[in-house]
């Protein structure tokens, strides 16, 4: 009797070492078949986190379906690097205010109010889906005709979206910005353009600005994990290093 139950014993021991493995293999096939994500694996890449809730001035696209990258052709867009916050001063949030204090941060509208280039699309998930850029503004070299230069020379210009969908109210500006090449390159951005972009909008927006006799300050937040860094789904496969600049502005 004491050698029957030690052959079970041992039997049912090699079975619990063997038999795991096994079945986790299985398990493993079965996962990669139906096309569901094994159990512990992170859902997002290339540094994205899951949306963000509970932010103040502005909500991620993606609780609703949006994304923070654009809609320049059916496959690529190019980053929505700036966002800002609804906290800022309610002049800047209204569209004549916010072109207003673009100008001071040294934008104008496009040369000769003509427009060159795509329409591009963005979805901040606020109920209105894909909606066309309110906003392009370009550099602005010098007085009257300074726009029309970045038009032939390359520099820096953004587009903008307003959240004010009944889905995400907030009256945020969400902001494409990028430095691009001269028009003999057809206008592509420049190597590191997107990154270069959001950084000079933001430096000049921290930094102080004024025009036509009022004076703004912006406050900065870096945030990470709301875009994938690297150039996936990004317009002209130039890599971001995946940070979005969120700003409030106060007026001085």
């Amino acid at each position: 009797m004491h050698l029957i139950a030690l052959l079970l014993l041992t039997h049912t021991f090699v079975l619990s070492v063997f038999a795991s493995p096994v079945v986790s293999e299985q398990q493993s096939l079965q996962v990669i078949l139906s096309g569901h994500r094994p159990p512990g694996l992170p859902e997002y890449e290339n540094g994205e986190n899951p949306p963000a809730e509970d932010t103040e001035g502005w909500i991620d696209p993606r609780l609703n379906g949006g994304r923070f990258i654009d809609f320049t052709t059916k496959k690529f867009g190019e980053p929505l690097n700036v966002i800002i916050s609804s906290l800022s001063d309610p002049f800047v949030l209204e569209e004549e205010g916010f072109r207003i204090y673009a100008r001071s941060i040294g934008y104008f509208k496009e040369c000769l109010g003509l427009h060159y280039g795509n329409i591009h699309e963005a979805d901040l998930g606020d109920g209105l889906g894909r909606k066309e850029e309110h906003i392009l503004f370009r550099q602005h070299y010098f007085p009257i005709f300074g726009s029309c230069w970045e038009s032939l020379r390359g520099g820096h210009h953004f587009r903008a979206w307003r959240q004010n969908g009944t889905l995400a109210n907030s009256g945020a500006w969400f902001i494409g910005a990028s430095l691009e090449k001269d028009s003999s390159k057809n206008h592509k951005i420049e190597d590191d353009g997107y990154n270069l972009g959001r950084d000079w909008f933001v430096e000049r927006a921290a930094m102080g600005s004024h025009w036509s006799g009022m004076w703004w300050r912006a406050d900065v937040e870096w945030r990470t994990g709301l875009m994938p860094s690297g150039n996936k789904s990004i317009n002209h496969g130039i890599p971001v290093d995946g940070r979005v600049a969120i700003l409030t502005v106060h007026r001085l």
